[in-house]
């Protein structure tokens, strides 16, 4: 059912993708500071950004959805803390990383969405990165509150 709906409804996702991407590279390239530096930075944020969906989602569907951990790196030879920063950045990060490379930059596809999309002065990737950050913090406050 999931995947239909994602399916049918793939242009609108993508369409909105696109322009958060579009949003943030032109709020980057106005500002003087950032414009030698852009792409890094704006990879660098919105992949940010899309970790922190990505360890929300796999946290319900681990937790609430199947109840146990699948998703992890668990070396003994690295101690609690060291796997953790390994899951972080290798199973959650870099996935991101990597997918916001193949869509926006391979290729210089960034090029044709910038003459696609419209600008919206950074508002959209603000609200959207904002969102991604607190929606995340803000669930497991409201999980720790009500669980007691």
């Amino acid at each position: 059912m999931v995947i239909l709906f994602v399916l049918k409804n793939n242009k609108i996702i993508m369409g909105l993708y696109y322009r958060i991407w579009v949003d943030s590279i032109m709020r980057l390239l106005s500002k003087e500071a950032s414009r030698k530096n852009w792409q890094l930075k704006s990879i660098a944020t919105i992949s940010v950004a899309m970790t922190f969906n990505f360890v929300l989602l796999m946290t319900i569907i681990q937790k609430v959805i199947l109840n146990c951990y699948f998703y992890e790196f668990n070396l003994p030879v690295f101690s609690n803390y060291e796997n953790y920063i390994f899951t972080l950045l290798f199973l959650y990060f870099l996935p991101c990383v990597v997918v916001n490379y193949l869509l926006i930059f391979r290729g210089k596809r960034y090029e044709k969405l910038l003459k696609k999309y419209p600008n919206y002065n950074g508002k959209l990737f603000a609200f959207y990165f904002l969102i991604s950050l607190f929606l995340p913090v803000a669930l497991i406050w409201i999980g720790i509150i009500f669980s007691k």
